[in-house]
């Protein structure tokens, strides 16, 4: 009887350690699980703060780029500015010159207009004084001038370079050999003749027909005869010449002879 008891106590007490030993291992599971969730959300806030990490970082090395192209853009656009500044400088000086050339216009207009007068009344006395070529087309340029001296639509400097060109006329006819066809009374006849001009040193004519010649005597102003004989083939030579039908070659021609002072 007393053995039966003690067999059913220590079956009990068995049944008690297993039941003790399930519970701690019950227990251990489930502080096991609560690690293992928590390491878990700390690598999931870990990731989740890497990745925030990582997306700051782009951000910020974006930001840096934009950074140094803007400031670069600045640093240009200093230079620009200078240069803009310089060229605003000096349109200052250019605008102040100007002004005060405006402040002078009136009184150089006032006194270009007596010039060019003076000019034209000088180059007039010099055609009438000059070797007789080209007579008509000379004074008309003069009577042109002085036509324009009145005309209200054109202003002082135009009128003054128109006077100055036929300035400049003139005096190429002193470095330029020229032939053209005209008339001269000869023995009380009406003449056709052809004209060779050679500067302002020799003016010659010969009659269309080579027949006779002349030149021009500066000191009489009158024409004076040629040999025949002498100057013809000179003279005709010269007309080739003259018109480009020959090419350029030494003439024998007269020349008047500098006067002494």
């Amino acid at each position: 009887m007393t053995m039966h008891r003690f067999k059913n106590i220590v079956i009990a007490a068995l049944v008690a350690a297993g039941t003790l030993t399930g519970a701690a291992a019950a227990v251990h599971a489930s502080t096991l699980d609560s690690v293992l969730k928590v390491g878990e959300d700390k690598n999931k806030s870990a990731r989740q703060s890497q990745a925030k990490i990582d997306r700051l970082a782009d951000e910020t090395r974006d930001l840096l780029s934009d950074y140094k192209t803007v400031t670069k853009q600045i640093d240009g656009l200093k230079v620009y500015n200078a240069r803009l500044q310089r060229q605003i400088d000096n349109q200052t000086v250019r605008i102040g010159e100007i002004d005060s050339s405006i402040d002078q216009v009136t009184v150089i207009s006032r006194q270009m207009t007596p010039l060019a007068i003076r000019m034209i009344d000088g180059l007039e006395s010099f055609v009438e004084l000059d070797v007789p070529f080209h007579l008509e087309e000379r004074n008309q340029r003069i009577a042109f001038l002085r036509s324009n001296l009145d005309r209200s639509d054109v202003s002082i400097a135009e009128k003054f370079r128109q006077v100055l060109e036929a300035y400049k006329i003139e005096n190429e006819y002193g470095r330029k050999i020229d032939a053209y066809k005209g008339s001269i009374e000869i023995d009380g006849v009406e003449r056709d003749v052809n004209f060779l001009r050679v500067g302002r040193i020799s003016f010659l004519y010969q009659t269309t027909d080579t027949e006779m010649s002349g030149a021009w005597d500066q000191a009489s102003r009158s024409w004076v005869p040629l040999s025949r004989g002498e100057y013809r083939n000179a003279i005709m030579k010269g007309l080739r010449i003259a018109r480009k039908e020959a090419s350029i070659d030494l003439m024998n021609l007269p020349v008047a002879a500098p006067e002494a002072n």
